[in-house]
């Protein structure tokens, strides 16, 4: 298939709505703001050193591999909506249509469960009160969805500035809690670790592998807005490079920062970062509290802002994916005409986090813990199978296009490529099995698994949930391709792909 195959007459369209906006140092905050995840560092640190020692790992061996191939790939294929093309160009517009949905739906799910409620107990624990289930709980997780769906909604060169703040805000809060750590230690002691609990073994593997997969993907979401950036191929590769040394050490410092004052065995992925920042902001004596205040502050809003960083990428996606005729009418297709962002798409997810947060709040049994794991847990699904096709579509774009101009190349030319996106696939395939089905990998090494102790629900109310959501969202998918026959019909050369 070639680069000069066929774009909707609709999708051209939108293209020239589109301003270029995104110079390279707001493409390196915008990895930042998406790629570092701090509702998953207290759930890292959860698993104690061995955990750590696995992140070091996964970093060499999954994350730069990763991130290398994408740097190659979203500088050589510019085009707007990224994944979604590269899908399209590799596998045409069914497999792209469902991909797209995957990797769109991993948001509101993530926006209205995992980071609303860690949202919820840092602000009602650290500044203002709110009881569990109140009207107020209610009110405070709506808001915070809603206020990243507007950061998303106004338009990109507004947008980035807030993008940018969010960056910088999560950075300072990391900052504070390793830097305050050190002087903690120096005038309290550490917590003593036990270098043996280093020691590597399958099953603590399997039990964090899905979380610190979930955690280092993601540098291709600025490619969502490629024709608003100023120079898409020359700037890809170095913010993705710059921009995943900075996730490197901002994801390794604090969990051992984290490990360094708090047990292994009372670290929770809910309150253990924030606890943490807790305990070692008592060096600052009367002036801790107030500074414990700005920093959940600061956390709440790096927060909406991780929300909405992803949010403006994949609702580019989704809604570029419409307007290529595969999501439906083509209705979600249109981008604005004076912001220049897919508003219609921007409202759907709104809806849809709103949704979630409902259904998070009141369909599933146990504690907040247990809610937390299950939501995270749909939202690492919904993501990681998207990669299952994305990964294997670039290799498939490096063998078929090698003659296309590429700013950056993996070292080793195609050979090196495909064994990079082959061992990034392998993971990735691991990651979605430990997390559709829980206990089977652990059952084929003999590792003991209890299900209920391990998630606070029962088996069969978790595999409801997530193959019941991972079903439902193939089968929008399809059915989005099958009504967009009409939008199809306007197919035109889009030279602009040459």
């Amino acid at each position: 298939m070639s680069l000069e195959s066929m774009s909707t007459k609709l999708a051209i369209e939108q293209e020239k709505k589109l301003v270029k906006s995104l110079r390279r140092s707001d493409v390196v905050l915008f990895i930042v703001a998406a790629v570092i995840a701090l509702d998953t560092i207290g759930t890292i640190a959860s698993g104690g050193l061995e955990s750590l020692f696995w992140g070091v790992v996964l970093i060499v061996t999954f994350m730069i591999p990763f991130a290398m191939i994408f740097a190659e790939t979203g500088g050589a294929f510019p085009q707007e909506g990224g994944p979604y093309q590269w899908v399209k160009f590799a596998y045409g517009r069914l497999a792209a249509g469902i991909v797209s949905v995957l990797y769109w739906i991993t948001n509101p799910i993530w926006l209205g469960g995992s980071l609303a409620f860690i949202a919820y107990e840092a602000f009602s624990a650290y500044v203002i009160n709110i009881p569990a289930g109140s009207a107020g709980d209610w009110a405070f997780k709506i808001a915070f969805v809603w206020v990243a769906i507007l950061l998303a909604v106004v338009s990109l060169k507004t947008g980035k500035i807030f993008v940018n703040i969010g960056a910088w805000a999560k950075l300072i809060v990391l900052l504070l809690l390793v830097v305050t750590t050190v002087a903690y230690g120096l005038k309290n002691g550490f917590q003593p670790l036990n270098l043996g609990q280093l020691a590597p073994s399958i099953g603590g593997f399997l039990a964090v592998a899905p979380i610190l997969l979930f955690a280092f993907v993601g540098f291709e979401a600025p490619n969502a807005a490629s024709e608003e950036m100023v120079d898409p191929a020359g700037d890809t590769a170095p913010s993705i490079r710059r921009g995943s040394l900075i996730s490197m050490v901002a994801y390794l410092l604090p969990v051992l920062a984290i490990l360094l004052v708090i047990p292994a065995d009372q670290v929770s992925g809910v309150d253990s970062f924030m606890g943490a920042v807790e305990t070692v902001f008592s060096v600052y004596g009367a002036a801790g509290g107030t500074l414990l205040k700005i920093t959940a502050v600061l956390l709440v809003y790096a927060l909406v802002n991780q929300g909405s960083s992803w949010m403006i990428a994949t609702d580019r996606i989704q809604a570029m994916a419409a307007a290529d005729g595969t999501f439906f009418s083509g209705y979600f297709g249109e981008f604005n005409e004076k912001l220049g962002t897919p508003l219609r798409v921007n409202i759907l997810s709104g809806v849809t986090s709103t949704v979630f947060i409902a259904a998070a709040m009141t369909l599933v049994n146990g504690s907040v813990a247990a809610v937390f794991a299950v939501v995270l847990t749909c939202a690492i699904t919904t993501l990681l199978v998207s990669y299952i096709v994305i990964v294997p579509a670039l290799m498939k774009l490096k063998r078929v296009y090698h003659d296309v101009p590429r700013t950056y190349v993996v070292p080793g030319g195609n050979l090196g490529f495909q064994l990079l996106g082959g061992i990034v696939t392998i993971y990735i395939l691991i990651g979605s099995i430990a997390s559709l089905f829980p206990g089977v990998l652990e059952g084929l090494f003999g590792i003991s698994y209890s299900f209920e102790d391990t998630w606070g629900v029962t088996q069969v109310g978790f595999e409801i949930f997530t193959l019941g959501t991972l079903g439902v969202v193939i089968v929008i998918g399809i059915l989005g391709y099958a009504f967009a026959g009409k939008v199809r019909a306007g197919e035109v050369t889009d030279s602009s792909n040459d």
